[in-house]
This record gives structure tokens, sequence and C-alpha cells, in this order.
């Protein structure tokens, strides 16, 4: 029979392995945007930035793109939390995931300079695989917010609600509200009316920029939830 010993030894591992995954998984969201430009910059410098994330599964860094949301989907799967709720969340995001890296948007107004050998991968546009994409995309955001805002701010009762959780709690819900604000703006400038105004047709890396705000809030969540910062003392 195992002693209490034992038991405590195996519970401190799978605890170190738990914090662990949310720290890979805040990493992957907080480096994919910078990862991406970075590379794009150096082996493609000739060509116009493309106008969001998604649009880099054309490009030389399309693998890296593909690559890093399935190892989001693949720990996200292998996230339980603390209930079915947390698993269920978790698992839903993964879908999402998996779904956003094999569903790619349709290449039409995402990158310029087709001339100059910014497209390496050719395939031909189809409107159901680019509302899939776009449907994943905005559902995935949305869980993850529901993380922040929800999941991550909560308490156990037998434990004491300590300064550094409320002040974990506070950037939780800054960065849930951040993504929220940043798909509000990506959907907003998707409208007609919207996007035919100078600022946003000039400004050809709104997206971009937005998506990479809410990957950042994103992935900093989940690394203060693998306590990388703010742990208790």
């Amino acid at each position: 029979m195992p002693t209490n010993k034992n038991l405590n030894n195996d519970e401190s591992s799978y605890v170190i392995s738990y914090l662990q995954l949310r720290k890979w998984v805040g990493w992957l969201g907080v480096l994919l945007p910078w990862v991406l430009l970075t590379g794009y910059y150096f082996l493609q410098r000739n060509c116009e930035l493309p106008h969001s994330i998604s649009h880099y599964y054309y490009t030389l860094m399309g693998t890296y793109f593909t690559g890093t949301l399935c190892a989001v989907g693949l720990f996200l799967f292998s996230y339980n939390g603390y209930n079915d709720e947390d698993r269920i969340t978790a698992n839903f995001a993964a879908v999402c995931a998996v779904l956003v890296a094999f569903c790619p948007t349709n290449i039409k107004d995402g990158i310029s300079g087709e001339l100059c050998n910014c497209i390496h991968v050719c395939i031909a546009e189809n409107s159901t695989r680019n509302i899939i994409h776009y449907a994943a995309a905005a559902l995935l955001f949305l869980a993850l917010a529901y993380f922040c805002l929800v999941l991550f701010t909560k308490t156990s009762s037998a434990k004491t609600f300590s300064k550094e959780k409320q002040t974990r709690n506070l950037i939780y819900r800054i960065c849930g509200w951040t993504i929220l604000v940043c798909i509000a703006v990506i959907g907003l400038t998707s409208i007609p009316l919207i996007a035919e105004l100078s600022f946003v047709k000039n400004f050809k890396l709104l997206t971009f920029v937005f998506e990479t705000i809410a990957l950042n809030a994103f992935g900093y969540s989940w690394l203060i939830k693998g306590e990388t910062f703010f742990k208790d003392k």
C-alpha cells in the first residue's frame, strides 16, 4: 500500500506538469505573431506583410503557423482543469484551433504583391472553408476570453483569497475584455460600410495588429495561470 509520502510526491509531479502545460500554451500564444512577423521579414523581405495572421498560411511561415495552432490544440485537448466546465471549454477551443489551422482563409485581399513570390501555397478559394475558418477563429477567441473572465477568476472556498489572487483576477479580466474588444474591432471593420472608410482601407495591417493584441492577452493570461507571474507567496 502506498505511503502518504509517495502520494504527495505523485501529486507534486502532477501539479508541476499541469503548470508547465499552461506555460506552454501561454508562450505559444504570445510568440505566434512575433515569430511569424520576424521569420517573414527575413525570408520574404521583398514582399508586403500579410494583412492578417491567418494569411501567413500562404507564406514560407505557413508551416509554423499551422504547427503552432496544432500544438495549442493538442495542449488544450490535454487540459482538464478543475472540473467538467474547464475540460469542455478547453476541448471546444482545441477543436476550433485545429479548424483554423486546416481550414485556411481565402487568400483574396490578404496578401499584396503576389507578383513578387509572396505566395507559396496555392489552393482554390472556397466560401464554405472560408466561413468555417472565420467562425472557428471567432469561437476560439471567445472560448479564450471565457477562460479569462470566468474560469481563471474562480477561487476555491478552501483557499484564502490572497492579494496575489486579486491581482491575477484583475489581469485575467483585463485580458478577457481585451480579447473581446479586439474581436469586436475586427468584426466591425469587416462590415462593408466601415471597411470603405479611408482609415480602415489605408491601415492594411489593422486585423494583424488586433489579432496580435488578442493573442498576447490570451498568452499572458495562461502564463499567469501557470504561475509564471504573480504566484502566491
